[in-house]
C-alpha cells in the first residue's frame, strides 16, 4: 500500500508522463529502492524533499504537501542528542520509551503543551 509519499510521487509521474523507473534515475536509485521508499518499506532519505523539489520545479505550497507527505511517511524519527543535557536527554528517552502506553488523554495533554509554543 503506498503511503503519502508513495502517493505523492506516484501524482508528480503522471503529470510529468513518467514511468517510476525515470524518477528513479533522476533520484539516482534503483527502481525497487523508490518503490519501497513509497510503500513504505524504507524511510524516505532527508534529501529528496529538495532534490524532488528542484527536479521537479514544485512551487511553495507542492513542496509544503511534499514535506507533510514525507514526515507522515517516516518509520523512524532520529533526535541527535549530542549537546543536549543529561537531564533532557532522560527527558527524550523516556518519552520514546513510555509513548505507547500513554492514553488518549495523556497524549491531548502533551500534545496541547506542545503546540501552544508555536
Amino acid at each position: 500500500m503506498l503511503t503519502e509519499f508513495g502517493k505523492f510521487c506516484r501524482k508528480l509521474r503522471i503529470d510529468h508522463g513518467e514511468l517510476l523507473k525515470d524518477m528513479a534515475d533522476k533520484l539516482g536509485v534503483t527502481s525497487a529502492y523508490l518503490s519501497a521508499v513509497e510503500v513504505g518499506k524504507r524511510n524516505v532519505p532527508c534529501e529528496w524533499a529538495k532534490k524532488i523539489s528542484q527536479l521537479y520545479s514544485l512551487n511553495q505550497d507542492e513542496m509544503k504537501i511534499l514535506q507533510q507527505a514525507i514526515a507522515n511517511s517516516q518509520l523512524q524519527i532520529k533526535i541527535d542528542l549530542r549537546n543536549k543535557k543529561e537531564e533532557d536527554k532522560a527527558l527524550m528517552i523516556a518519552f520514546a520509551r513510555e509513548f505507547e502506553d500513554l492514553n488518549e488523554d495523556e497524549k491531548n495533554k502533551i500534545k496541547e503543551i506542545l503546540l501552544k509554543k508555536k
